[in-house]
């Protein structure tokens, strides 16, 4: 829960029950309670009327068909690359570390 342990929870109860008193703390936990639920359905609201906007406007589709056909032209060129240039580009790497292998910061 947002990173806080057991020990530390209860070391911010102990702080609220010294600063507002045990007769406060219900009608704050409730507040909060409220302001949590509403915050809540105002996010909810948002994400609906964000959803019908790209409904109305045929987004979500037209980007899933975007994203299929740039997957599927990655796989063409991965499938098509020739496997004798591989040694080359193997050398070539190789060749870079080298050079820049005295050039890497040292420690």
């Amino acid at each position: 829960m947002f990173g806080i342990g057991g020990g530390e929870l209860i070391f911010i109860i102990f702080i609220a029950l010294m600063l507002f008193g045990s007769d406060k703390i219900p009608e704050i936990a409730r507040t909060m309670g409220k302001a949590m639920s509403q915050f809540k359905n105002a996010t909810n609201e948002i994400k609906s009327e964000i959803q019908k906007g790209v409904d109305s406007n045929g987004l979500g589709t037209s980007m899933k068909e975007l994203t299929s056909t740039f997957t599927d032209e990655v796989d063409n060129i991965k499938s098509g690359i020739d496997t004798t240039i591989l040694p080359e580009a193997n050398k070539i790497k190789e060749d870079l570390e080298g050079m820049t292998g005295p050039i890497k910061r040292q420690h």
